[in-house]
């Protein structure tokens, strides 16, 4: 039976038989069935047209409905979908996008492991901190810092490098060896600044202090991304990566950064560290590697890690590995996703629709329920509140403006108090007009 045969109600009762994500099965009682997607539209089985605001989960960059991308699928499945890439196998895919990707992001990391998401990569990437150190004699250092806020993913170790309570609480107790520090958020930063310093400068001394206090030689890296998304679409002051940069250079510390939203032109560059003349050790990516239509992700890794681990004994082996690391349709997928980027100049379209959203949304502090806008590129947070004066967060009201979005055509998450922004990088001047128009009808009905 094919969708166009079934109705609405229906699927919706077939779908009462998923445990879906970040979901409390009670209330997952009347959700959106999506038919298909077009462009920056979604369409849903009971006749509904709904502009995704969100790009599915901040990753669709190219927009819906790609036919380039189903024909590579299509091409690359009928030569072979899939094949192992463990035990000296590979396959001409993977092996291109390897090559395509070879100081793609930052010119210092050239080798990438594959796996098939975001959660994998952050995990992975923890696991190549602590061999790294390992194998140059300092087994001690496995400790990992990172930020109150920030999300890195759902596997045990990433969930307890996230910073965020509610991801803790059902699956504890917690694993150790991860510290937490406070988010450079200007808006509503919650360290200590010093006279004279600047957030920045304050969010990042936060870091160093927490080295010093675990101990340098126990710590082996500090992960960040360089937007917090899902803590609130959180933009770093201009200072601070640099200066964490240098403070995990001072200390012997790894830096991962956690691409897996801001790559691949979120942010108005191609990589999100980019924008601060700053590289990392290494780097989680996968989302809009292939903007959704396949699941894949990865790490990069500069040349002294990839060495450390290529020197190691013959008997020692690299112990990790996905089923699907490496998947050839997925990295066909990626290798065509990669060329829509480049040959339609997503990022810098991006960048530009970015700008007019910031302008739109600017307008909108108006009301006295917007208390902060924020964001770069195409990423976007508008942060509601009870107080403007106090700064006093509203996550209810935010959840009801997401409804009420949701209602009159438009898609956006929210994320505490904030509402996410994140659309497809190929949304048109129109469209990107239409999320204000949508946003602003819904803030007046309430004021």
């Amino acid at each position: 039976m094919t969708i166009s045969q079934l109705d609405n109600a229906t699927l919706q009762a077939q779908d009462k038989l998923q445990l879906h994500p970040l979901q409390h099965p009670k209330t997952h009682t009347d959700p959106l069935v999506i038919e298909r997607g077009e462009g920056v539209y979604l369409y849903t089985a009971d006749g509904r047209k709904i502009l995704d605001g969100m790009a599915g989960l901040w990753n669709v960059n190219v927009g819906y409905g790609r036919e380039e991308l189903a024909q590579a699928a299509y091409e690359q499945m009928k030569r072979l979908a899939f094949t192992s890439n463990f035990a000296g196998m590979t396959n001409v895919p993977a092996t291109q996008l390897a090559h395509k990707l070879s100081g793609y992001a930052y010119s210092k990391l050239k080798t990438t492991f594959f796996t098939s998401g975001g959660s994998e990569s952050n995990d992975s990437a923890f696991k190549i901190a602590r061999y790294y150190w390992k194998r140059v004699g300092k087994p001690d250092k496995f400790k990992i810092i990172a930020r109150k806020g920030a999300y890195h993913g759902i596997t045990l170790a990433a969930t307890f490098a996230t910073g965020i309570e509610r991801y803790h609480k059902m699956f504890g107790p917690p694993m150790p060896g991860f510290a937490h520090v406070p988010a450079p958020y200007p808006y509503r930063f919650e360290g200590d600044v010093r006279d004279g310093e600047s957030i920045g400068m304050a969010a990042a001394r936060a870091i160093e202090e927490a080295i010093l206090r675990e101990g340098p030689d126990t710590v082996a890296a500090v992960i960040a991304e360089p937007v917090q998304g899902v803590g609130g679409v959180i933009v770093p002051p201009d200072d601070y990566f640099p200066r964490v940069r240098q403070i995990c250079d001072q200390y012997g510390v790894l830096l991962i950064a956690d691409e897996v939203i801001t790559g691949f032109g979120r942010t108005g560059e191609l990589f999100g560290l980019n924008r601060y003349g700053v590289q990392p050790d290494i780097l989680s990516f996968a989302k809009a590697i292939t903007s959704g239509y396949q699941p894949l992700g990865g790490n990069q890794i500069t040349d002294e890690i990839y060495d450390t681990i290529q020197t190691a004994p013959d008997t020692d082996s690299w112990m990790h590995g996905y089923t699907y690391s490496g998947h050839a349709t997925a990295c066909a997928v990626a290798l065509r996703n990669l060329a829509i980027i480049e040959a339609e100049k997503l990022v810098e379209h991006g960048k530009e629709m970015g700008a007019r959203l910031l302008a739109g949304l600017q307008t909108l502090k108006e009301f006295a329920n917007v208390g902060d806008v924020r964001g770069i590129g195409l990423i976007y947070g508008v942060e509601l509140v009870a107080d403007k004066a106090a700064k006093t967060p509203d996550l209810a009201l935010a959840a009801k403006v997401t409804r009420m979005c949701q209602d009159r055509g438009l898609r956006t998450r929210n994320v505490g108090s904030t509402l996410a922004f994140s659309p497809p990088l190929s949304i048109t001047a129109d469209e990107i007009d239409e999320i204000v128009r949508i946003l602003g009808s819904v803030l007046d009905t309430l004021a």
